[in-house]
């Protein structure tokens, strides 16, 4: 195939940026799809011959959320024997690795995972990694383990903001990257225009020239098919397998000796019988099954012990060894004080001759949080299992134990703290996971993190690179909302065609102008923006406060049971969140206000009884069906002066708890 001018040119700047000195030597297959390739002749100096474990392959599968990501994963284990007939694939359904409840529902990976498929006589450790960027801490931690990535990119949208900073983490830690075209059997697929941007990404995150040298491959997670030309797929993921053999590292083994055991934990599990489990990749060394052991960490003091029970990962499972060597990923037991960032070294001889821990993981800081406390509210303990903020506290230390990304402190009050995250679904997956499991807590709205820059002693707020894709008659309503929230546009085009065609803005917007906007542009545009964003930089603070929302609540004038005549009063002041038989009390929001400012409206009144006819007692009033508020919106809607009740079963928000009348009497 003839390789364009604009190729060549791309090709001849990315020399240049990359520091090559040399021509291009040799023709083969091209980095950005095509049939070039870029070799420098400084790509083989200083490289010394290392020891491989070619039996293993360690890759770790990013991408940005929605891009194919899951189900190719899929389709990777159907295809490689995990399961025994159909029947068995039939019964696993799809998104295999999506276990959890909340990413079915949601759609999303959450937690990363760890499987093992064998190709030939090697084994390939897979690492299932979450595509949205408040997730960003799973990927990161994951990456420890990783030799390699499998960069998977949608076939239309090419790279994403959060596919760039994945991949900027990769390139800095030295891994090749498997680029994977997905979804490549849709109509509108533009696989040289997709190709051809993942090299500008690889050039602008300054990739060496061994990294951008990667390999493509086009595939169809959902049809189980992948090629290395677009318009030629093999029937099977063959291609795929065997790209991964070639090109990525086997990982590297400098020795196999147990007193040089280095092996760096990056997740932790807990079995109901053999307690908790710490999951780590062998850095150097080897491990035996009852040996003595030890957990190192910098910051921390020494924790000895035995392994209890050395586990590999196997298909979907794990299977019991009697020892593992050097790139190897492994699961142990027996040391309960295991948590992540620990090095597990050898403890034999009392440590003597143990290697030193290695750098624990380090994860981006977070830019939201918000407050966790005891439920206040007058319906409080109706429900709810778990109540009393040693419960919560508990339960809030324990998810730290697990989710590095997420910070938990003491506040003044003794039944409220402090959960601070990667952003506002970071911290509502945690919330509705302690509601499923029973809790009931009150939560207040998420504010930002600000922080003082040493250099200048100016205090500055986290930002966000922000995409929307959305119908182009829109595009005044979404640069409105947006230059409202103080947001710097970049950038502004058109892709597609026809029918098809969609604008691509491009902004830079604080994150306290983003909490609660998401809602917003989705009403604006009648729910066909796509909104993508990911944390961008600390950027000096913007004085003032940024646009709140537009209108005000409406609140119950008094506690009591909702019914149809207080509705139907009450619905033409604004939209309900209430229907009749609800309980509700004084403070409450029960609805929308139609205009700025709260208004106090009576829900729970019933209609005077007489002995006398009425002249319109045949004339009814609709009442309009309430609105349906999930825990998402809710969090997005509350202001400053407002919280919101978490229950099992419920989500009432309220003005502040000191508006709230005490138990057993009236409010003074």
């Amino acid at each position: 195939m003839q390789l364009s001018a604009l190729s060549w040119s791309r090709a001849a700047t990315a020399a240049l940026l990359l520091g090559k000195t040399n021509a291009f030597t040799s023709i083969g297959q091209s980095a950005f799809g095509m049939s070039q390739k870029i070799i420098s002749s400084s790509s083989s100096l200083n490289m010394s011959e290392v020891n491989r474990n070619e039996k293993i392959r360690n890759i770790a599968v990013i991408a940005h959320v929605d891009h194919g990501k899951t189900t190719l994963v899929d389709a990777l284990i159907q295809q490689s024997g995990v399961f025994r007939d159909q029947q068995q694939t039939d019964e696993a359904g799809k998104c295999v690795m999506d276990s959890e409840d909340q990413e079915r529902e949601r759609g999303i990976t959450i937690l990363a995972k760890n499987l093992a498929v064998m190709r030939g006589d090697v084994k390939i450790n897979v690492m299932d990694t979450p595509g949205h960027a408040d997730f960003g801490g799973e990927v990161e931690r994951v990456l420890s383990m990783a030799d390699g990535v499998l960069l998977v990119v949608d076939s239309v949208e090419g790279p994403k903001p959060q596919t760039r900073f994945v991949l900027d983490k990769a390139l800095k830690k030295g891994m090749k990257a498997l680029v994977v075209v997905n979804k490549i059997d849709r109509p509108a697929a533009r696989p040289d225009y997709v190709v051809d941007k993942c090299f500008d990404l690889f050039v602008e995150l300054d990739a060496t020239d061994v990294q951008t040298d990667f390999t493509v491959v086009y595939a169809s997670g959902i049809q189980g098919k992948a090629g290395l030309d677009p318009e030629a797929l093999d029937d099977d993921l063959g291609v795929l397998f065997d790209a991964i053999m070639t090109s990525i590292d086997a990982p590297t083994v400098a020795t196999v000796a147990t007193d040089d055991l280095q092996a760096l934990v990056a997740n932790i599990d807990v079995d109901e019988y053999k307690g908790k489990m710490g999951i780590a990749r062998i850095t150097n060394g080897s491990v035996k099954n009852g040996m003595q052991v030890s957990l190192v960490h910098p910051d921390k003091t020494k924790q000895t012990g035995r392994i209890s029970n050395l586990f590999v990962f196997d298909n979907l499972g794990k299977r019991e060894v009697e020892s593992a060597e050097a790139g190897e990923i492994i699961m142990f037991t027996g040391l309960d004080a295991v948590e992540i960032g620990d090095t597990l070294v050898t403890n034999e001889a009392g440590g003597a001759n143990a290697a030193d821990p290695l750098p624990p993981i380090a994860v981006e800081t977070p830019t939201v949080r918000m407050t966790f406390g005891v439920n206040k509210s007058p319906l409080s303990g109706r429900e709810g299992k778990f109540l009393t903020s040693r419960m919560i506290r508990d339960r809030l230390y324990k998810e730290t134990d697990r989710n590095v990304a997420m910070e938990v402190a003491e506040t003044d009050s003794a039944d409220r703290y402090e959960v601070s995250g990667r952003g506002q679904l970071h911290l509502t997956v945690l919330i509705e996971s302690m509601r499923r499991e029973g809790f009931e807590l009150e939560v207040g709205p998420p504010s930002v993190i600000y922080k003082t820059n040493s250099e200048t002693g100016k205090e500055e707020e986290p930002w966000e690179s922000v995409e929307v894709r959305v119908p182009e008659e829109y595009n005044g309503s979404v640069i409105d909302m947006l230059n409202v929230r103080k947001g710097e546009m970049i950038d502004m085009g058109m892709e597609g065609d026809g029918a098809e065609a969609y604008s691509v803005i491009s902004y830079r917007v604080p994150t306290r102008g983003m909490l609660g906007l998401r809602s917003n542009l989705l009403s604006a545009t009648r729910g066909t923006a796509l909104i993508d964003s990911v944390f961008d930089s600390y950027r000096e603070r913007i004085p003032g406060d940024l646009q709140a929302r537009e209108k005000g609540s409406l609140l119950a004038f008094q506690e009591g049971e909702v019914t149809s005549f207080g509705c139907e009063g009450a619905q033409d002041r604004g939209r309900l969140f209430v229907k009749s038989q609800d309980e509700v009390y004084k403070g409450m929001i029960i609805g929308i206000h139609q205009r700025p400012g709260d208004l106090d409206v009576n829900v729970c009144k019933t209609k005077q009884l007489t002995n006398m006819r009425s002249a319109n007692k045949g004339i009814t009033v609709g009442v309009t069906a309430p609105v349906d508020m999930s825990l998402d919106a809710c969090v997005e809607y509350i202001a400053v002066d407002e919280v919101l009740e978490v229950t099992p079963t419920a989500f009432r928000m309220a003005k502040n708890p000191d508006m709230w009348p005490k138990k057993g009497g009236k409010k003074k």
